[in-house]
């Protein structure tokens, strides 16, 4: 969780400070309005590119994490099955017992009573 609060707050520090960048560049530059606007159609383009190769990263971030949580919920079924049986097998032996002993017991009842 704190991994994303991380990334959240580095995106959010980079479109900040780019945007901040570029303000700053385009009020302190010497140029004429024409230039300007061909600056800011190339920054744009610049920030849209960056954004979208973020973006991209963030998505096969997520798309790992994902993987890895479907792995791990894989490996924990299985675990649990596993237990499951022996669980299973443990109390099944148990109950045989426990008739075996009761068998025992009515048999020497019967032979008694006879």
């Amino acid at each position: 969780m704190s991994d994303r609060d991380e990334f959240g707050a580095f995106l959010v520090g980079f479109i900040v400070g780019g945007l901040t960048g570029a303000v700053a560049a385009l009020l302190f530059a010497p140029q004429s309005g024409e230039e300007t606007r061909a600056l800011i159609k190339d920054k744009s383009i610049e920030l849209r590119d960056k954004a979208q190769m973020t973006a991209e990263e963030a998505l096969a971030k997520a798309e790992a994490a994902a993987q890895e949580a479907r792995a791990r919920a894989d490996e924990l079924a299985k675990q649990l099955k596993t237990r499951g049986q022996e669980v299973v097998t443990s109390a099944k032996e148990r109950g045989k017992g426990a008739l075996e002993a009761v068998r025992g017991k009515a048999g020497k009842k019967a032979e008694e009573a006879a």
